[in-house]
């Protein structure tokens, strides 16, 4: 009998532990604050930085022969040969055209500070196909098309200068991006003509440096 009662006591302790009740105390409300507690982010993953300005996208090359297009029937009577066209990512200046090569070339750093010239400089390069120099001819013909004989100007695309000349005479300096080879001061020269007494010489070569 006693080791009956035994192995009933085993047995009830057996199933308390493997069917012990769950606890049955009611959980926190669920008021506002437990629920920005619970899905609150952690500090760290909140990002505070301003967001990044986006970049103007510029028009594709494709895109810039449809408006060569468009622009030499409006204006040439689609008169104009074909010319390849690219971007160029070393140049300060809006465009230039080289006869040679057929090949108009458009500033990538120009128009990314004004990317609204792209027009005005493609008819002022479609020009430079008739008229190579800035000449009267090429003036009459970009009052006639409406475009402007000079880019527009902006400090981030100013080149350094590659030399620096200086008047022996009066001490000026002439930073320039090309080399001179007979150029004499325009202040102490008459007439702005070449006075070999004024020539420049070459203070410093920052190509060099």
């Amino acid at each position: 009998m006693k080791a009956v009662i035994r192995k009933f006591k085993a047995i009830s302790a057996l199933h308390l532990d493997l069917f012990k009740a769950e606890s049955i105390t009611p959980p926190p409300p669920a008021t506002i604050y437990a629920k920005i507690k619970e899905y609150a982010l952690p500090p760290k993953a909140i990002s505070i930085s301003a967001p990044a300005v986006a970049r103007a996208e510029l028009p594709s090359i494709s895109e810039l022969h449809d408006l060569f297009d468009r622009l030499n029937m409006l204006f040439f009577d689609g008169a104009l040969p074909k010319q390849r066209i690219e971007y160029s990512d070393r140049m300060m200046m809006a465009g230039s055209y080289t006869p040679s090569r057929k090949l108009i070339k458009i500033g990538r750093r120009y128009h990314d500070v004004f990317p609204d010239e792209f027009e005005d400089t493609l008819k002022h390069e479609m020009i430079h196909i008739i008229h190579l120099r800035h000449n009267t001819a090429f003036k009459k013909e970009a009052a006639r098309v409406g475009t402007s004989l000079r880019a527009n100007f902006h400090p981030s695309l100013r080149k350094p200068p590659r030399y620096t000349y200086v008047c022996g005479n009066c001490k000026r300096e002439f930073p320039r991006q090309k080399q001179f080879r007979m150029a004499s001061c325009g202040r102490c020269s008459v007439g702005r003509r070449f006075d070999p007494r004024f020539k420049l010489t070459l203070k410093s070569n920052h190509k060099k440096a």
